[in-house]
Parts: C-alpha cells; sequence; structure tokens
C-alpha cells in the first residue's frame, strides 16, 4: 500500500503493519511516562510482560530481574517439492534495549516522565514499543515462518557492565544463528537508515587517575607539591595522545570528563582526580592506549616529586556488522523503501553493549534508524533532556522488523 510518510512519497508500508502503529505509539508514549534507570526496569519489565503474555504463539520467559525475552516457533513446513531446496531453519534474535537516564525531562508532553529526575532521552522506550508490535504481528503470521525468532528485552544498556553481558552468561545467545539491532537516532531524517559494514560503534573505556601530591597555605605554594598544577599539565599531555602517538587514519579519542581537588579558596589540597572516557575502533589502539596515558601520568608526577595512582577499566567493545548480513540488510532496505532510504555512515563514537551480544560468535547486523524531523523542531541530541522522537520513524521500524524476520525465515537460504 503507497502511502505519504516522512515527507517520502510512495514507500510501501503493508497494511498490517499500518494497523499495527497506532497502538504502537500508545505503547511508546505509555513507556515515555514510566522510565526506569539501568537495572530498575521493573514497572517496564511488567508492562513488556504484560502485553507479551497476551500475544498468542510466544514462549515468554525471563532471564534475569529485570527484562525479558520471547520466542516464536514458526510452524511452517515446506512442501515435498521443495524440501530438497530448504535450509535448515534459522534461529534469528532481535535485540531492543529499555533503560533510561538520570535526566531531569524538559519536555512538555502529554506523557512526560511520571518518574523524578528519570527520563527516556535516547530512543529506548520506541526500540521497546516496535519490538512489542513485531512481536505482536510476526506471531499472527508464524504459520509463514520457518525457522525462530526470539525477542529480546534488554535491561541496562546505559550503565557499564551492561545487560548484554548478564543476558550473555544467562544462554539467550545459545543456538542463535543471526543477531539484529537497530537504533533510533536523532542524526538522521526520518525515513533513513544509517548502515556501515564493519566497526559501527566505538569500544567505550572509563580511566581514573589519583595524583597525590602535598598540600599548604596557598600562600606559600613553594612548601607543597601542588596536585592542581600537575592536573593541568596531564590535562593537556593526554589531549596530545592522539594527535602524537595514534595514527592520523585511526579515530580515538580521550575526554576528562571529572576533574575533584580541593574544599576550600586558600588551601591547596593533597591530591586531585581526574576521570574520563576513552573511545577507539581497534583492538591494537584500545590495548595501546592505557599504557600509554599511564606512563605519561607516572612521568608527570615524578618530574614534580608527586605520585599517582591509575586505573582503567574496559568498557563496551565496538559493534561489528558482518559483511553478508550487512550486504543482505542493505539490500532489504533498499526493497523495501528505496534507494534514497540507505544512508552510508561514518563509525560513530558512542558505545554500545549489544557487543556482548556478538560474543557468542554470531553474526550480526545493527543498524540506525533515522528519528529527525527539523521541519517539527524534532532536532535535540540524545541524552539530553529536550530530547524529542520522530513518532513516525517507528512504522519504518515495525516494517524493517517485520520483513527482516520474513525475509530470513523463508524456505530458501
Amino acid at each position: 500500500m503507497s502511502q505519504t510518510v516522512g515527507g517520502i512519497n510512495q514507500l510501501r508500508f503493508s497494511n498490517d503493519v499500518l494497523q499495527e502503529v497506532s497502538e504502537m505509539v500508545s505503547w511508546r508514549r505509555q513507556l515515555h511516562s514510566i522510565p526506569e534507570l539501568s537495572f530498575q526496569e521493573n514497572e517496564t519489565t511488567s508492562f513488556i510482560l504484560d502485553k507479551l503474555n497476551s500475544i498468542p504463539g510466544l514462549t515468554v520467559k525471563r532471564p534475569c530481574p529485570t527484562g525479558a525475552i520471547a520466542v516464536l516457533r514458526g510452524t511452517a513446513k515446506p512442501s515435498n517439492d521443495k524440501k530438497a531446496e530448504a535450509a535448515e531453519p534459522r534461529c534469528i534474535l532481535l535485540r531492543a534495549d529499555i533503560d533510561a537516564l538520570p535526566i531531569t525531562e524538559s519536555n512538555h508532553l502529554p506523557f512526560c516522565s511520571r518518574h523524578a529526575g528519570v527520563m527516556h532521552a535516547c530512543g529506548h522506550d520506541g526500540h521497546t514499543a516496535m519490538m512489542l508490535a513485531a512481536a505482536k504481528l510476526l506471531a499472527a503470521q508464524r504459520s509463514r515462518l520457518y525457522g525462530e525468532v526470539r525477542f529480546l528485552f534488554q535491561h541496562a544498556e546505559e550503565l557499564p557492565p551492561g545487560g548484554a553481558a548478564e543476558l550473555m552468561k544467562a544462554g539467550v545467545m545459545n543456538g542463535v544463528d543471526e543477531l539484529y539491532g537497530m537504533h533510533l537516532s536523532s542524526s538522521f531524517p526520518t525515513g533513513t537508515f544509517g548502515v556501515r559494514e564493519g566497526a559501527l560503534t566505538s569500544a567505550t573505556d572509563r580511566f581514573e587517575i589519583r595524583i597525590i601530591g602535598k598540600g599548604g597555605h596557598s600562600a606559600f605554594p613553594e612548601t607543597t607539591i601542588d596536585p592542581i598544577v600537575i592536573t593541568g599539565q596531564l590535562i593537556g599531555a593526554l589531549q596530545t595522545i592522539v594527535s602524537r602517538q595514534i595514527r592520523a587514519v585511526e579515530p580515538a579519542v580521550v575526554s576528562v570528563c571529572q576533574i575533584q581537588a580541593g574544599r576550600a579558596y586558600n588551601i591547596i589540597p593533597d591530591e586531585a582526580q581526574l576521570i574520563g572516557s576513552t573511545r577507539t575502533f581497534s583492538a591494537e589502539t584500545r590495548k595501546r592506549l592505557p599504557a600509554i596515558m599511564e606512563r605519561e601520568a607516572h612521568g608527570l608526577c615524578e618530574a614534580s616529586g608527586a605520585t599517582c595512582q591509575f586505573q582503567f577499566t574496559h568498557g563496551y567493545a565496538s559493534v561489528i556488522n558482518d559483511r553478508a548480513l550487512t550486504a543482505e540488510c542493505k539490500n532489504l532496505i533498499q526493497r523495501s523503501f528505496g534507494d534514497q532510504a540507505v544512508l552510508d555512515i561514518e563509525p560513530l563514537m558512542p558505545g554500545e553493549d549489544y557487543s556482548a551480544l556478538q560474543e557468542s560468535g554470531c553474526p550480526g547486523f545493527f543498524v540506525e534508524l533515522g528519528a529527525r524531523n527539523e521541519a517539527m523542531g524534532i532536532t535535540a541530541p540524545h541524552h539530553n533532556a529536550n530530547y524529542l522522537m520522530d513518532e513516525e520513524a517507528m512504522t519504518y521500524g515495525l516494517q524493517y522488523w517485520v520483513n527482516l524476520v520474513q525475509n530470513r525465515l523463508s524456505f530458501h537460504s
């Protein structure tokens, strides 16, 4: 059925998808009003379980205290003349994250956050609503599906070590042949899909550096070993690591995000602390970077008579899009929505714990779904108190999920 959606004409949305849009948007708004922080998604999980348990054909499980997984087994069987060419039935997993952020919402919406200081400012409410709608719609089509699809509602994407790692230990990836993810993005316009083969997101890690000097009266700095001065020097040194010790063609970021030192205007403190994050794409750079940073910190401190303690904590690894699945999904998007719907994008610096699910060795593909609408003023970035989502984008996301499952759970390889 031809529709005008997102300002792009003559795109095809199936009737069954269009019939789910109103309920899907309603679910998203209900979820938006009850945001919950990572590992605390109790009300959200209850909402998800209530909807899933009302859908015939799903086997619903709760592998962790929060989050859920629904399993749909297709009942289609190849006819006698198709058996010879039918591949072994696939098991595919679709993942949506469900947690929110510690942000006070600035928007004035009828369905604004009811939880003080917590907001869905990254689109996870939309991810959840699209996945619920896909589960409902595909369950009604199970007689046409050959294989198994798992709908994973994952908790705690926003807080390392992340919910994906916990779910991996719970065995949700056992037997999965292909892994798929999607993220609504305020960087790309509604009606487009950001696609990239290989490394899509950066590896995101955390560092802490404690500089231990010798405090004293601000009138007599010569009697002290000033950790604040050393901190200033170290910040400059850390910023030159990428420009002078990492290959120019290798993306990397070192960001100092917190500095803690002193309590009085006239006292030089004994200690200072720097906390920040690094972003890398290659495994080699990720391995080298902490050693370089620690060497810089110890060198500056030693030169000034101070000491330091260095701690580096690995966060999320890069999301890697499988070459073959990227090509398949790119082709599927083009067939579904037109060539103009595909954007070949650069690597993304934000991290994503979906990468933990890829540790199973299962090939995967993760796509960025545009939800930006400048004409409507929907331009605020993610993790922002003014973040909004173009809800029309969810129709594209739902159609993509349906087309993907139908494509991958057909009789042909």
